[in-house]
Order: structure tokens, then C-alpha cells, then sequence
């Protein structure tokens, strides 16, 4: 926290502004204010604020706290609209961006709270990485609200914050601890702005990787994570997300693939197959599986497709199939033990449990992960729990693909 009405301090350009979109905030606002207000961070910062049409108490609370903040040292800007519907969170992003002037872009979520150390520990990560987004680990609350997305949050290896971006659960460092510089961001942004119901977050997330932004995390928790059902995350549809990650993969991994194998011969690897283009689905030589029934059918007809005669694409044991894999299962965790003798947990067989690991997602690798994570929140938290992989199970995986295979289920 700042002495108070330090003259130096407000009239140094900003280094870092806290980016606040804010709707209808009025139950959190305070405690989130409080949290920027007692920042340990020394530097210049300001506070940017954008309300997006906020009917409730939102605007007064907004006021009250820009007289505390300035005479801590800490400018506020404030900008909004009081039209009759909020034009959403990638535009009140946008917004809050455009009126301020740090070189350096902290976001925050107006139902969350910042740790002290956040700024201070993620601005020394984004001066040593300046084309990453920085996040950090994250504190759940309600504690055991999402406990299973809250460990994937939190325990995702380096690597694995790129190589498991084509799982479920979108942005492998979750929107609300985002940190990075104002160039990067001008680089790669802005935020999509079609409203509710676009995933914004995920949308710019891969953005910055085709333009080969990296992904790093601070490991220490420096955000109250809320979940609520308000949550804004809880009006995307999960078809809209289902969509966008198997465009995703279809652009940045199945190109370097002659041909591929889907894990799955059920609903969710039949799915991806429908899902798929149809150049892309020319590219599916087989189906495999360990359910004897779905074996001996021998194949899947795709009913529903224009084409004369109908693909019929053969399933197989898991034994008899071939890599590259796209897996899709519904198992809550899985343990892989990678040749270079490090082991780590992998959710739902996410992406890549085989082969080589690349930060660029290129051909070597040999299995991606399209699975679900059961209870999960963020943009799990727009769906509803499946009933796949009971929590607790412990049995081994029948399969070694490259002797790199998975030890347990945790």
C-alpha cells in the first residue's frame, strides 16, 4: 500500500494499469477495490475501470473507491455506458484498455481478489518473457466449488501450458490472472467483441499462440478465484467452445498429419469425427476402443453425410490401432510417465500424453486430447457434470503406445 497522496508516485506515468470490466459487481466490488488499494507493488500504477451498464450500486461504489485509490497514489479512470443491455465483457475489456496508458496490462475480474504480491511478482515475469501471458495459481471460493479445474489450474507442468491447450477447459492460465505488456497485447488483441456468449478469453488465447506468444505461470496463489452463478463464463454454450477447439486443432495440428487415429469409437469420438471438415475427416483411418461390443461392429457409418457411398470407417482394438492419436474420454486424471523420466499428471488424457513434446504443436506429436473435465469450472463451468471417470478409481490403462504409457489413474 502506498503512503498516502505521494506526489511522486501520482505524477509518474503509469508502469502497470489493472484493467477492471465491471456489470453489476455491487457484492464484490469492495473487497476487489480493497485488493488493488493494498498492492505491495512500488512502481507507478493506475487503475482502469469500464462499467458496462451496471444497474446496481456498482457506479457509487466505482466513485467512492477512486477517491481512496488517488489519495494512496493511485490513479483512477473511469469510462462506461448506462445503456439499457451491456455490451460484454470483450468490449468493456477493450474499453478499459483504451483509456489507460501503463506499458504494462493487469487483469482482473470484478467478482475476484488480488494477493499483495500479484503486480510485483507478475511484472518480473512479463520483463523477463515480453510476448507471454503471465498467469499464476489461484484460490478457489468457495473452496471446494471446483476442486478438480482448480488442480488442473494449479498443476499443469510448464510444458503442459502449451501442449494441453486443445483440452477442454479452455486457456491453460485462466483470464482473470492474465498479465502482460500493453505491445504484446496490441500485437496479438484486441478482444473479440460479439457480446455474451463468446468466449472472448479463449478466442484471444489462441490468437496469441498463432502468433507464438508463450504461456507462463507464477507459481504462487495470487488471486481469489470466485465461482458463483452469475459467473459471466456461465453463458457461454458448450457447443460454441466445442466448436472453436476442434477448429483450433484442426488449424494448428492436423495439417501435419497424413492420417490419425480417434481414441474413442463412442459419443464424444463420433462427435469429433461429425465435427470435423471434410478434408479433415478423410484424414480418419480408423476408430479404436476397448469396448468389445463397439469392436465387433467392425465400423461407423456417418449417416448424415452428402457423400456417395457413405464413409465407413473401421474401429478397432486399441491394440491393432496405430498413432497418431486425438483422444477423447471422459477419465477425470491420468498419471504418464514421459521418457525423459519425468511424470505428471495429465487431465483426461489431455494433450500430448505420447511422443515428443514441441512448445509450436508440431507433427511429433502423437496424441491430443479432446476429453472432458468432470466438474469442472471456467469453461467447464458452462456445462453440466459428467458421469465418466468416478472420482478415486484406481486402474491401469490398458495401453503403451511408444512404451511411454500411462501408470495409474489418480
Amino acid at each position: 500500500m502506498r503512503a498516502s497522496g505521494d506526489p511522486a508516485a501520482a505524477a509518474a506515468a503509469p508502469h502497470v494499469s489493472v484493467i477492471l470490466p465491471v456489470h453489476n459487481a455491487e457484492l464484490w466490488l469492495d473487497e476487489c477495490l480493497e485488493s488493488v488499494l493494498q498492492q505491495d507493488f512500488e512502481g507507478a500504477m493506475e487503475l482502469s475501470v469500464f462499467n458496462d451498464a451496471s444497474k446496481d450500486k456498482s457506479a457509487a461504489i466505482i466513485d467512492k473507491w477512486k477517491v481512496k485509490l488517488e489519495g494512496s497514489g493511485i490513479p483512477v479512470v473511469i469510462g462506461g455506458h448506462d445503456s439499457a443491455s451491456p455490451r460484454g465483457v470483450g468490449y468493456s475489456k477493450n474499453q478499459a484498455i483504451a483509456q489507460s496508458s501503463g506499458s504494462y496490462l493487469c487483469f482482473l475480474d470484478s467478482d475476484d481478489v488480488m494477493m499483495p504480491q500479484r503486480v510485483r511478482l507478475q511484472l518480473e515475469a512479463a520483463a523477463q518473457h515480453p510476448t507471454s501471458i503471465i498467469g499464476c495459481q489461484v484460490r478457489r471460493e468457495p473452496p471446494d466449488s471446483t476442486e478438480r479445474y482448480t488442480r488442473w489450474i494449479n498443476q499443469l507442468a510448464p510444458d503442459q501450458l502449451l501442449t494441453q491447450v486443445f483440452t477442454s477447459n479452455g486457456p491453460t492460465v485462466i483470464m482473470p490472472t492474465w498479465f502482460c505488456s500493453r505491445a504484446w497485447f496490441s500485437h496479438v488483441g484486441p478482444f473479440d467483441e460479439g457480446g455474451q456468449g463468446v468466449p472472448e478469453d479463449l478466442l484471444f488465447f489462441h490468437n496469441h499462440l498463432r502468433k507464438g506468444g508463450g504461456v507462463i505461470r507464477v507459481d504462487q496463489s495470487l488471486l481469489l478465484y470466485r465461482y458463483h452463478p452469475n459467473a459471466a463464463t456461465r453463458s457461454v454454450l458448450e457447443t460454441t467452445i466445442w466448436t472453436h477447439r476442434v477448429r483450433f486443432l484442426e488449424e494448428r495440428v492436423l495439417p501435419h498429419w497424413a492420417a490419425f487415429t480417434i481414441w474413442n469409437a463412442g459419443r464424444q469420438g463420433r462427435r469429433l469425427y461429425r465435427s470435423l471438415t471434410a478434408e479433415a475427416r478423410r484424414k480418419v483411418v480408423a476408430f479404436c476402443d476397448v469396448d468389445e461390443k463397439k469392436i465387433r461392429k467392425g465400423f461407423y457409418c456417418y449417416e448424415d453425410s452428402q457423400e456417395r457411398p457413405k464413409p465407413r470407417v473401421p474401429i478397432l482394438h486399441f491394440r491393432a490401432a496405430r498413432p497418431p492419436f486425438v483422444i477423447c474420454v471422459k477419465l477425470v486424471s491420468v498419471r504418464c510417465s514421459h521418457s525423459r523420466g519425468h511424470a505428471s499428471t495429465v487431465r483426461l488424457v489431455q494433450a500430448p500424453v505420447v511422443g515428443s513434446q514441441t512448445s509450436d504443436m508440431q507433427p511429433d506429436i502423437h496424441a491430443l486430447g479432446l476429453g472432458r473435465l468432470r466438474g469442472a469450472a471456467g469453461y467447464g463451468e458452462r456445462w453440466s457434470p459428467l458421469s465418466g471417470g468416478r472420482p478415486g478409481c484406481r486402474r491401469r490403462p490398458p495401453w503403451r503406445p511408444h512404451k511411454m504409457g500411462c501408470t495409474s489413474v489418480k
